[in-house]
């Protein structure tokens, strides 16, 4: 019996192996056919839709200033850009601090709306209400925190524009503006640059998939309110609504050139919260939608739910199983050094061991490799620091993701019997 977990596991292993590779080859033609392409910024487009930018804030007030400045700043005609600042439930100076902004002389003349809100719903809850003042052809998002680049909303729009009965949704890249203030945020910055450009352009290259993030997208505002707009039950709001749009026959596009800076935890309590929520979410996604893997939906979406329940329970099973045979045999080969007689509590045989040995090697050669061609590929962050840290973070960063992705998945188990449900906004801790 042992003997047969271990091959499975094994089986696993190779199977994850072979899906990176895959999406690995992808981002590398992705990146290819880009180093052959002239980007220019787009200033002479002939037409310039409409755009309503939402910015949901709850008690943003570190923030929420800069980024709305940013915002006012992008470079697209001002007449075509309606922003939507929405200050929700908040009991802090976030709304105050919007109104000093909206007030100077150099902004007066713009359609900045500040929509102070009460109602329930948290982050879904409060782009719904704002939705319905938007006036756009094209709604765009933006976190409280993020800090779009000045062309980030042009770069959006040009790749909207090149199929625009196709194309329902675009979205871009984000950047840690704080990934060198220690080892927690460095890790993250590497997990951020690696799934934005080895994930998302390897899917995008292959198969024309892509996930809406939770800031930076554009989306045609017809569409949103064609599927009812965001669900305010869902946990990662942005994931469940890019299954909709998928639903709708609509893709949702990449914009490489679109970047947005913005912040991420320095703190362990901070990050285990905020990737608690979302493994949950996710888990939450994917039995929402599995049963489309039988049913007349497109093949992109069984596709794309095939690789997130892949991603989010096979693989991770896989790996948790390896990781509790390689400590129990550590400890083994400890305790034997001073109990000789002791055998030990997992019996293989030598060839099916072996096996597992060269899986995992290979899995976690696998892992540096897509991070250092994910930093290679981003101006600045090739360097010996990082590839050290890509290197350690297997055995700290993504260990500590696997135990938080567990405990997620037990708490919906939990939610499941108590009757549980809610979906209370957390908000990130900022820093100034």
């Amino acid at each position: 019996m042992t003997d047969f977990i271990l091959l499975v596991t094994i089986i696993s292993i190779w199977i994850a192996v072979s899906e990176a590779i895959v999406i690995m080859a992808g981002a590398i033609r992705f990146m290819n056919r880009q180093n052959r392409t002239n980007f220019v910024i787009p200033e002479n487009m002939d037409h310039f839709p409409t755009v309503t930018v939402l910015v949901p804030a709850h008690n943003e007030e570190l923030v929420v200033a800069i980024t709305a400045e940013h915002i006012l700043r992008l470079n697209y005609p001002e007449d075509k850009v309606q922003i939507i600042m929405i200050a929700d439930n908040c009991s802090d100076q976030t709304a105050e601090k919007l109104r000093d902004l909206k007030n100077r002389s150099s902004y007066k003349h713009r359609d900045f709306t500040i929509f102070e809100r009460t109602g329930t719903g948290g982050k879904s809850g409060a782009l719904n209400d704002a939705l319905k003042l938007a006036k756009g052809e094209w709604i765009c998002v933006y976190d409280a925190d993020a800090a779009p680049e000045r062309n980030a909303l042009l770069f959006l729009v040009q790749k909207a524009l090149e199929e625009p009965e196709l194309y329902g949704a675009v979205f871009g890249r984000n950047k840690a503006r704080n990934r060198g203030q220690n080892f927690l945020s460095k890790a993250i910055n590497q997990e951020l640059v690696t799934v934005q450009r080895v994930h998302h352009t390897g899917l995008w290259e292959l198969f024309k998939i892509g996930t809406i993030p939770g800031t930076n997208f554009i989306v045609k505002a017809d569409l949103m309110r064609d599927i009812g707009g965001w669900d305010e039950e869902a946990i990662t709001e942005d994931t469940a609504v890019s299954f909709e749009i998928m639903k709708k026959g609509q893709l949702i596009a990449l914009a490489p050139q679109a970047e947005a800076y913005q912040q991420e935890p320095e703190k362990l309590s901070v990050y285990t919260k905020q990737r608690g929520r979302w493994s949950k979410g996710n888990f939450h996604v994917i039995m929402n939608n599995f049963h489309h893997l039988f049913d007349r939906t497109s093949w992109r979406i069984k596709l794309h739910i095939l690789y997130y329940a892949a991603s989010y329970f096979w693989f991770m099973l896989a790996i948790v199983i390896s990781d509790i045979i390689f400590v129990i045999n550590v400890i083994y080969q400890i305790v034997h050094l001073f109990f000789p007689n002791i055998n030990s509590p997992l019996q293989f045989t030598s060839d099916v061991y072996v096996y597992l040995v060269v899986a995992w090697a290979l899995m976690y050669f696998i892992y540096v490799l897509q991070i250092n061609l994910a930093l290679a590929s981003d101006i600045g962050q090739s360097n010996t620091e990082n590839f050290v840290i890509s290197c350690l973070s297997y055995f700290t960063y993504a260990q500590l993701f696997l135990i938080i992705s567990v405990k997620a998945f037990g708490s919906i188990i939990v939610d499941k019997v108590a009757g549980r449900q809610s979906n209370k906004w957390y908000k990130t801790q900022r820093f100034g």
